[in-house]
């Protein structure tokens, strides 16, 4: 896991990372790239809809082999180990090729890989600088997305870094809920189309925005479905932990938009540098088509819940973050974010917000070792059967073998 020393002249140049040639430049079909990620933690409680659970676990570790097949594609595979309930779980996370000499900026990327829609999405969590992904991820991506399909993508030849793309995918993991299995769902069920732009700010900084949609066949709820969800049991130890990657909150369509400004001094990132990001997600037609009202004048109604309170017609997120590392091998770290979303209530929806304000201190003894402790505040009574509460997380992230460079 190495974080690249170059200098930030010229945001194409370190988006350069995400391009086909960049993916693989020395590892060989006879000679492949193999490496380890190794995440432990020790976790004081539970958080919404995370994989971590209260106690001593074994996070995201990654298994991963990648190298050129031969002078037109390139290949990787990486394999997830994870624990729930005491027993270990195995999941393919990445299994693509992707095109090296397709002429235009053009390349195709194609099998099973994360999706390029956001900032934090197409990233490997345990680049990540806080031991779980904001809120929104969690509750709209599973915390990240990643299925079976088909990129294409553009690369234009411009000053400015420009990006532009479209992918197809299954869609599995982005299913509404089926309690029953009766739905016939759509086999091409998630389409996305993502642009990508970013620049220089003088020699010190860089910066990238992003605008991306999803378009999910499966994501709105069926009559069938409505009146059968309901709420999990309000004492936060109780539940069910439900460990899967898919997402909790759906609806059919769902826009993004991100933005994040780079800062090193000189653009040497080794000793100091300043990251600042957000995102923002809104998710759109996720209720039943039945309970859609219009007025006299076709627009939709806003449904009252309790005392007046009004029930959106949409779910949404949003997160900001500043992460300084202030030494070679120290940075420190604070977020805040929050999700408002729906749950289904017997005839009824019942509006919820979870806020997360999260601070973190990491020591980096190299590249390939990170120990990690953070603080959590999370305010969200009865969040899908949590309490507001207030979380230790201690983390090791430890990289064995080679490892390619982060994106920006």
């Amino acid at each position: 896991m190495t974080i690249s020393t170059m200098r930030l002249s010229g945001v194409a140049a370190a988006c350069a990372l995400l391009s086909t040639q960049a993916l693989a430049n020395d590892p060989t079909l006879t000679n492949p790239a193999i490496s380890a990620v190794l995440d432990g933690y020790y976790q004081s409680g539970e958080r919404p809809m995370s994989e971590r659970v209260e106690g001593f676990g074994l996070g995201h570790t990654e298994l991963a082999m990648s190298a050129n097949i031969d002078d037109m594609f390139y290949g990787k595979l990486t394999a997830v180990v994870e624990m729930h309930d005491g027993e270990t779980e195995l999941g393919l996370e990445e299994a693509f090729i992707q095109t090296l000499a397709m002429p235009g900026g053009l390349s195709i990327r194609a099998g099973r890989f994360l999706s390029d829609i956001g900032y934090l999405n197409n990233q490997h969590v345990h680049t990540d600088s806080f031991s779980d992904r904001p809120a929104a991820y969690r509750a709209f991506l599973g915390s990240h997305y990643f299925d079976d399909g088909v990129r294409l993508s553009y690369v234009a030849p411009t000053d400015l870094y420009w990006t532009m793309g479209a992918e197809v995918f299954k869609g599995d993991n982005m299913r509404a809920a089926d309690e029953h299995g009766e739905r016939e769902f759509e086999n091409l069920g998630v389409y996305t189309a993502f642009t990508k732009v970013g620049g220089d700010v003088g020699a010190n900084g860089s910066w990238q925005a992003g605008l991306s949609y999803l378009r999910n066949e499966n994501g709105r709820m069926t009559a069938e479905e409505h009146g059968h969800d309901e709420p999990v049991a309000d004492d936060g130890h109780d539940h069910e932990h439900e460990h899967s990657h898919s997402a909790q909150y759906t609806g059919e369509n769902t826009y993004v938009a991100d933005f994040v400004y780079k800062w090193a001094p000189n653009g040497n990132y080794k000793y100091q540098h300043l990251t600042l990001s957000g995102e923002y997600f809104r998710v759109t037609d996720f209720k039943p088509l039945e309970e859609h009202h219009e007025d006299h004048d076709g627009h939709e109604e806003h449904e009252e819940h309790g005392h007046g309170e009004e029930v959106k017609d949409y779910q949404e997120g949003w997160y900001l973050s500043s992460v300084y590392q202030f030494s070679p091998n120290w940075s420190a770290g604070v977020r805040y974010g929050q999700v408002d979303t729906q749950m289904m209530h017997g005839d009824h929806f019942d509006p919820q917000k979870l806020k997360e304000t999260e601070v973190s201190l990491a020591w980096h003894h190299s590249h390939f070792s990170t120990v990690r402790l953070q603080y959590t505040n999370q305010q969200g009574t009865n969040f899908d059967g949590f309490e507001d509460d207030n979380i230790i997380t201690l983390q090791y992230v430890m990289t064995l073998g080679a490892h390619g460079a982060h994106q920006f």
